[in-house]
């Protein structure tokens, strides 16, 4: 099964992934949140395996743009989780599921291995 990479098509990260992935010939479906939303069953694993701290962008734009208490309704997974399907925005990405493994941004090194490239 190919890998699944998760974000939206206009982010620079997003496109500097998807860029590496086709250089390398890595067969991968993209799934765009904005069109498509954030699989809640996908986050709930993903906040299981890297943590939603690690999932929730606190320095990108939409984050700066939400009013304190959405801001403040974060503090935990549940709140963050909430958070995020309703801004998917909000998610660090890409996030990308290796077979066996997921990824939260994009490290070109990290990715060689996981590719075996």
């Amino acid at each position: 099964m190919a890998l699944v990479l998760y974000g939206v098509p206009n982010c620079d990260t997003v496109k500097k992934a998807r860029a590496w992935l086709a250089e390398h010939s890595v067969p991968h479906q993209f799934h765009d949140f904005k069109k498509q939303g954030v699989p809640s069953d996908r986050l709930d694993a993903w906040i299981r395996e890297v943590g939603w701290e690690r999932l929730l962008n606190r320095k990108g734009t939409t984050w700066r743009k939400l009013d304190a208490a959405a801001q403040d309704s974060a503090r935990d997974a549940a709140g963050a989780k909430s958070l995020m399907i309703e801004h998917p925005s909000v998610i660090k990405r890409p996030v990308v599921e290796w077979s066996g493994q997921t990824t939260v941004g994009f490290d070109a090194a990290q990715w060689a291995l996981l590719a075996g490239r």
